[in-house]
């Protein structure tokens, strides 16, 4: 299936310059990672907090981004960089595994070229620099479509390594973010379309593929049975119609519109135009419909459920090895050196400028992209305000905080007071009669640790449904930090006595009217 699409043969050289071209943007990264003064996002706290206990899985992920960051802090210990600094090691093996995709399905100088059109991608610059399920998610992507590659050109022995291999990749895929599915999506719809791939897949091949598959996410799927399938209403409860507004025409478009953020305008452009073109054409390369079928799944099923409902720009993140393969291969096909060098342009100064600013966030501040950054500030005073106000109104049995970022929050930057025995046990207040999330479910407010408790409303988000369960509240205090010129976070505090949560209701599960 390989064919150089510049029609050249080119040197071992290129090899080299990618294996450069990683090393210097992975060193950029970790530099920047051990610069930046930007705090943990509550999220990557979350992650943090899952790894002081290793599962096999947890409530909305599963289990490999808390066991790299379990591994990370075992060697550097607990401080932000080391909670990160796995992600541009997982980005060094995505962008490795693109050359080598690249390289088999077009040959090296496509390889080449889409490794740094996906290194320099914008949302990979992103999930490189913060502990997040994207970054290992590609890496095994990148992995199991490099030995799915492998799988149509390769005979005997070699062909069965590499299908248990693609099994495999895929089982680390899938332990890192469940969007793993898109790729079996894309499997399968090229196996459908594609003569040249279902002989390529003996039973032999599909046997040690789906071997190596079920025994890497057998223990996950074990831990999902007996647990009630926790990821699986989560998943579900994202995923759901939102039916008082069922036609979200500007949301699926401003969903696509992202891409162009994430993806990087000139490459995103370049893949349209392609799927156009051969639409029109009715004629594709065996390697460019390899690819299309593991682009378009995730991008129509995530852009379906921005229309149906909400999505995230990064949700399509399955897309972006494929897609950079695909760009780069269709750039240089149709000759066009000015748009690739446009494309290699544009690209390296976006990531250029964000990991500038992700080092001296006040770059960002002068330019005007404060906002941008504010979720990954003022959690460390917003947690030292908490616990100078529980220390100081005396003994408290709990902290009870009502939002699950500022629990993570509080749980990473508080995490010294917290190990105190004699300190209050941090819980989570719930809204509805069944835990929303996993700090809600292992750390619920009870009336049994609810005799004196530092009530905590995040931006003072349902302070009366709160105040409601308990038989007595004073001592209202509210605290504001300073994020940046332009924004700040507010958090209302009182301390409650006598917690009874009040009757909820039995069909929405939230609390009845008084």
């Amino acid at each position: 299936m390989s064919s150089d699409v510049t029609g050249l043969k080119r040197p071992a050289g290129d090899w080299r310059a990618v294996v450069l071209l990683t090393a210097a943007l992975t060193l950029a990264r970790l530099t920047t990672i051990f610069r930046t003064p930007l705090e943990l996002y509550p999220d990557e706290a979350q992650y943090w907090l899952w790894s002081r206990t290793l599962d096999l899985g947890y409530y909305s992920k599963p289990p490999m981004v808390a066991w790299a960051v379990w591994a990370s802090t075992a060697i550097g210990g607990d401080a932000e960089p080391w909670v990160r600094v796995a992600a541009p090691l997982f980005q060094a093996i995505a962008t490795l595994a693109v050359f080598g995709v690249g390289r088999r399905l077009y040959g090296s100088a496509a390889g080449l070229a889409a490794a740094a059109l996906y290194a320099l991608m914008p949302g990979v610059q992103l999930s490189a620099l913060v502990a997040a399920t994207d970054a290992p998610l590609m890496a095994f992507l990148g992995l199991a479509l490099l030995a799915y590659a492998t799988v149509q050109s390769a005979q005997g022995r070699r062909r069965l390594l590499a299908a248990a291999g693609c099994g495999a990749a895929l089982g680390l895929a899938f332990l890192s973010k469940y969007a793993a599915i898109y790729a079996v999506i894309g499997a399968g719809l090229h196996l459908a379309l594609s003569p040249d791939a279902r002989r390529a897949w003996s039973p032999a091949a599909i046997a040690a593929t789906l071997g190596a598959l079920a025994a890497v996410i057998a223990p996950n799927l074990i831990w999902n049975a007996t647990h009630g399938f926790a990821t699986v209403r989560h998943i579900g409860a994202n995923a759901s119609w939102d039916v008082e507004r069922p036609h979200h025409f500007a949301q699926a478009g401003e969903f696509l519109g992202s891409q162009l953020g994430v993806f990087g305008p000139i490459p995103f452009v370049v893949l349209v135009v392609g799927v156009v073109l051969a639409v029109r054409r009715k004629a594709m390369a065996p390697a460019d419909l390899l690819l299309l079928c593991f682009i378009l799944p995730p991008l129509a099923i995530v852009t379906g459920q921005a229309f149906v409902s909400r999505a995230n720009a990064n949700w399509a993140a399955a897309a972006y090895v494929p897609g950079a393969v695909l760009a780069a291969a269709w750039l240089l096909r149709w000759r066009t050196k000015g748009w690739f060098t446009a494309a290699l342009g544009t690209q390296a100064a976006l990531a250029a400028a964000l990991l500038v600013f992700a080092a001296e966030p006040r770059a960002a501040d002068a330019v005007g992209l404060s906002s941008g950054f504010k979720r990954a500030k003022g959690w460390a005073a917003t947690s030292e305000r908490i616990i100078d106000q529980a220390i100081g109104a005396g003994h408290y049995e709990a902290i009870a905080v009502n939002n699950r970022m500022l629990f993570y929050a509080l749980a990473y930057y508080g995490r010294d007071y917290f190990a105190d025995p004699d300190a209050p046990k941090l819980t989570a207040w719930l809204l509805a009669a069944t835990p929303q999330n996993q700090a809600e479910a292992e750390a619920p407010l009870t009336p049994q640790r609810g005799g004196r408790v530092l009530a905590v409303a995040y931006e003072g988000w349902k302070e009366r449904e709160m105040k409601a369960d308990f038989a007595r509240t004073y001592g209202d205090e509210i605290i504001s930090i300073g994020l940046d010129p332009r924004h700040k976070r507010r958090v209302r505090m009182f301390t409650g006595e006598g917690f009874r949560p009040a009757p909820r209701d039995p069909v929405t599960g939230l609390p009845t009217p008084p």
